[in-house]
């Protein structure tokens, strides 16, 4: 694995320093791990979404192409960007689909209320979101610690490396988040 993760870095050290071919070289390296990220993330959105894993992936990989300035300092470092840019594109998508529910530029048609798909789903990763969010604001580090482990899937140890802090601290401050992240849904009365 050390091989691989140093074959990862080298090449995003040379993508950033603007070798193209560096980024063909490099897509074949990280694409199952992007894909696990997607599904991961994928997993936890509500039945019938109409993103799926592989399109959440060539969403990111168009992004990240077109990211030109960012220096990748590590594998670690790739993947948590790569982890905040699913999140980024699945909250924008539940927000641009709530928007729809309630207007939107769509054309309000009568329905069986049987077929409707419930939108609760939808408004859970927006109010997630602001909560990250406000958590940021408070503690960023542990917000990146959970978005590391919820958004991105990475183990205690993954986390701890690309923070560059304790396992104890990632532990410390993932259940600090926890627990204020679900106080902060409580207080804006978001949760039942």
């Amino acid at each position: 694995m050390q091989a691989c993760e140093n074959d990862v870095t080298l090449l995003l050290n040379a993508w950033s320093g603007g070798d193209a071919a560096a980024l063909d070289r490099l897509i074949p390296i990280v694409y199952d791990e992007l894909r696990r990220i997607a599904h991961r993330q994928m997993s936890r959105e509500r039945a019938g979404h109409t993103l799926q894993s592989n399109a959440l992936v060539n969403e990111v990989y168009l992004r990240l192409i077109s990211a030109k300035e960012v220096r990748w300092h590590t594998r670690a470092h790739f993947f948590f960007s790569a982890a905040q840019l699913m999140r980024r594109i699945l909250v924008d998508h539940a927000r641009a689909r709530c928007r729809i529910k309630r207007g939107g530029r769509a054309k309000r048609l009568e329905l069986d209320p049987s077929l409707a798909i419930p939108s609760s789903a939808d408004a859970n990763v927006a109010r997630l979101d602001d909560a990250l969010s406000a958590l940021d604001q408070v503690d960023s580090r542990k917000a990146k610690v959970v978005e590391l482990r919820f958004f991105g899937g990475f183990s205690v140890a993954e986390t701890a490396e690309a923070l560059s802090v304790s396992e104890r601290t990632v532990m410390n401050d993932w259940k600090f988040a926890k627990v204020w992240l679900l106080r902060e849904l409580e207080n804006r009365g978001e949760v039942p």
